[in-house]
Parts: C-alpha cells; sequence; structure tokens
C-alpha cells in the first residue's frame, strides 16, 4: 500500500507518518489489494484536522476527524474507516447485486463481522426513488435552481459539455461541480 502524508501549513513529522502508516495497516484485513492511501493533516484553531482517503479494490473510503490530539484523529479515523468496511461488506453479502456487486464482493477479503454492530446500527435501505425530467443548463443555472429548490445538490444535464454533473453545497458554503470521466 502506498501511503502520502501531507501537511497543509503544517509540517508532518516522521513519527506521525509511521504511525499513520501502522494504523492504516489494520485496513489491509479487509481488501486484498489497497492500491493507495491519502492523508493530509491540518491545524485549524488548536485542533487537529486529518482527513484520509483509501482506494482498495474500486472501493474508496474516505474519513475526516478533528481533535486537540493528532494521534487520538489518527485511532478515531481508522476506527470510522473500519466501521465503514465493514457496512459495505454486510451490505454487499446481505443483498448482493448481479455482475458487480458479487465481483466487488469476492474481491474483498473475508470480514468477520460483529454482530453487536449489525444490531446497533440497521443498515440503511432505499427509501424514495425520484423522477424527473432533464433539461440542459449552464453550472450557474443548476446553481440557481438548487437554491430555489433548497437542496444541498443537483443532478443536471450540462448543457456545454452535454454530460450528467452534479453540484453540491460545499461545508464552507461554496458550491463544488462533479463531472464524470470517460
Amino acid at each position: 500500500m502506498r501511503v502520502t502524508v501531507k501537511g497543509k501549513n503544517v509540517h508532518v513529522s516522521d513519527s506521525l507518518k509511521a504511525y499513520v502508516e501502522k494504523k492504516l495497516q489494520k485496513l489491509s484485513k479487509y481488501f486484498s489489494n489497497i492500491k493507495e492511501a491519502q492523508v493530509t493533516q491540518t491545524i485549524q484553531r488548536n485542533w487537529h484536522v486529518i482527513e484520509v482517503q483509501v482506494e482498495g479494490d474500486g472501493v474508496f473510503l474516505r474519513g475526516e476527524d478533528r481533535s486537540p490530539d493528532m494521534y487520538a484523529c489518527v485511532d478515531a479515523i481508522v476506527e470510522k474507516l473500519e466501521k465503514q468496511v465493514k457496512r459495505f461488506k454486510g451490505k454487499l453479502m446481505l443483498h448482493p447485486r448481479e455482475g458487480v456487486g458479487h465481483a466487488m464482493a469476492a474481491e474483498l477479503a473475508p470480514v468477520e463481522l460483529d454482530d453487536e454492530t449489525d444490531e446497533d446500527e440497521p443498515l440503511p435501505g432505499l427509501v424514495r426513488t425520484k423522477r424527473f425530467s432533464i433539461k440542459p443548463m449552464t453550472p450557474d443555472e443548476a446553481a440557481m435552481q438548487m437554491e430555489l429548490l433548497n437542496h444541498d445538490f443537483f443532478v443536471f444535464l450540462n448543457g456545454e459539455t452535454d454530460q450528467m454533473n452534479v453540484l453540491y453545497r460545499r461545508k464552507d458554503g461554496n458550491y463544488g461541480l462533479i463531472e464524470p470521466e470517460h
């Protein structure tokens, strides 16, 4: 597994890099191949913020945590990521889909699912399906439409690129645009 640890406006110590690599090794038991892990450390108002993105077996995991202690932050993130992958793996085993689901479930390494986590947190299910007509529009028009609907995201056909895009509201209040890459 290739682990990249970088800091935004902060120096990342060698001891933190070693600690992160050691902790992320715990995730390798859930995957047959972890391609890459990216870790970003920042300090905001005396809080250590650590963000981790892991790509393994075609699955992307992301976790973020903030704490006064950066090592506690890393521990919390690894715990969150383990919980995510267990939940994901359990979902695939309980509700496998033909094709992709079976292939992905087969690629993931065997995982012991804890009975207690299944009882405490039921798996989320699909509760609603929406259909809507799509007309081509610019990202600016999509932003105005999203504001009118008071949503956090908006799916639209980009008139400039003729592709489906997703416009979303970021935590900082600005917008993000997701464009597919073929």
